[in-house]
């Protein structure tokens, strides 16, 4: 299966989980690491373009298509995530749901829906347990930002 996410180039290739380890997201706690990847490259770029402002994004992306392995991944049912799974900004329960079923659950992939696509699934990977032979970096592709996108 595959899987996009967007960001700088310069860590395009990079799936070590730092940025979010450092500083968060929906689905993990500052500590936790973990790489955020979507089901298309629009759902991609919609998350990313939501979670930045204007003028913290830079024109010169990268799409990073990666290959995961469909049984590494658990899906996770909307009658099991925290009430306010939606709040935006992202709530601590989420967060701490998210970085709990990364660090204890036995599959490395975790499935869930997006708040701008209920319908439409992000893939979280928990870089520290999976065995890196069961993920692959297919294509890196440029990616040159259409600010209309903001305006």
């Amino acid at each position: 299966m595959l899987v996009y996410r967007i960001g700088k180039e310069q860590y395009s290739t990079d799936l070590s989980g730092l940025g979010a380890k450092l500083f968060g997201g929906r689905w993990n706690r500052v500590g936790t690491p973990c790489v955020y990847t979507s089901q298309s490259r629009a759902l991609a770029l919609l998350e990313f373009s939501v979670n930045m402002g204007f003028d913290s994004i830079i024109p010169n992306l990268s799409f990073t298509v990666i290959e995961i392995q469909e049984d590494l991944i658990e899906e996770i049912s909307m009658e099991s995530l925290p009430n306010n799974w939606k709040a935006i900004p992202a709530s601590s329960s989420t967060k701490t749901f998210g970085s709990d079923k990364l660090i204890q659950s036995s599959f490395p992939i975790i499935r869930v829906p997006s708040v701008i696509i209920p319908n439409e699934f992000n893939f979280i990977i928990n870089p520290t347990n999976i065995d890196p032979s069961a993920i692959k970096i297919v294509a890196v592709e440029e990616y040159q930002y259409d600010y209309r996108i903001k305006t």
